[in-house]
């Protein structure tokens, strides 16, 4: 993988700033949607949601997306669990340098911020990118992973949708600014139009893309999820592939969680990563896509509550277990 901002298993030294609150406007109420709070770390701002006391399951989001995707399930986990959703670099609320946006570089900062709060370690669950950030969080701090969720998860196989594909195409830096002006997306011929002819699933698959293409107008995050994308996907599709080191995380608890209508990556990745380990758990969601917590809040919950209480946390040498079994 390639050079993350930090490999060692100590922070000591690094610099951090004050946490602080962030004041957000929403329509939810604070229960619904858990406060948003950033802290400087290695000279950059990470923005992040916390809610809740227990054991600690950390939510990593997707590409062009943001903590908030995981509001409807947030609330809920929290009743059980100290939950924490990091906006990632590049995404949301959180610094967007120019820098290293490798999976490599995304674990260590996840790793970074999960000890500032204050915890050793955690319950990972990771969204398509997320996915895969977990998966190499597993890899590279076998230490600091209990559990690992991996949902509708990148990394896991070839094909991935023909829109990720062509973002990574020479001249996608300069056709993005157009499909995510204003006019167009004001117009709704980007959701509507584009979007849908490239198969995307109508519903919450469509919406969310839509959303996050959104994002893309604003250069700095536009320059930011090119670089993150490349370094996962290419013309042809996905760049990485997890599955010839699936047994590397086998260590942990692991659950697949898979939309069967995704139509970004195909639930046939999920067959086949459960097949390569057998310990796993597998839980298909009928009525889902590319997001099956947004489509199944509260299926999504169960799952993955009941996954966490009824495993035992991986023991790694010199670390005593974090979770605990209800």
């Amino acid at each position: 993988m390639a050079p993350a901002f930090s490999t060692g298993r100590s922070i000591t030294g690094l610099r951090y700033g004050r946490e602080e609150d962030v004041i957000e406007r929403s329509s939810l109420s604070a229960a619904q949607n858990p406060r948003l709070r950033r802290l400087t770390l290695h000279g950059n701002r990470y923005t992040y949601r916390v809610a809740g006391e227990g054991p600690v399951v950390v939510l990593i989001h997707g590409i062009a997306s943001e903590s908030s995707t995981w509001q409807l399930v947030m609330r809920d986990l929290s009743r059980r669990f100290t939950v924490i959703a990091p906006d990632l670099l590049g995404h949301g609320g959180s610094a967007k340098p120019t820098g290293d946006y490798s999976l490599g570089a995304h674990a260590s900062i996840v790793r970074d911020l999960l000890l500032e709060l204050g915890h050793d370690r955690a319950t990972f669950v990771g969204h398509s990118l997320g996915g895969g950030i977990a998966m190499q969080i597993a890899y590279q701090f076998p230490e600091r992973c209990e559990r690992l969720v991996l949902v509708d998860s990148g990394g896991l196989g070839r094909e991935v949708g023909f829109l990720l594909r062509a973002a990574t195409l020479p001249g996608a830096g300069f056709v993005l600014p157009i499909l995510t002006s204003s006019r167009v997306l004001g117009a709704g011929r980007l959701a509507g139009g584009v979007l849908g002819s490239l198969g995307l699933r109508a519903g919450t698959d469509l919406r969310e893309s839509a959303r996050g293409h959104a994002t893309l107008g604003d250069r700095a995050t536009r320059e930011a999820f090119l670089r993150t994308i490349r370094s996962v996907v290419e013309p042809s599709g996905q760049r990485v592939d997890a599955t010839d080191r699936l047994y590397l995380a086998e260590r942990a608890p692991m659950l697949f969680v898979w939309g069967e209508h995704d139509s970004l990556i195909p639930v046939s990745h999920a067959h086949t990563a459960h097949q390569q380990v057998p310990s796993s758990r597998l839980e298909i969601f009928t009525e889902s896509g590319h997001f099956p917590q947004l489509d199944e809040p509260a299926r999504f919950v169960e799952v993955v509550s009941d996954f966490v209480t009824s495993t035992t946390p991986s023991a790694v040498a010199g670390v005593p277990p974090d979770g605990v079994r209800a």
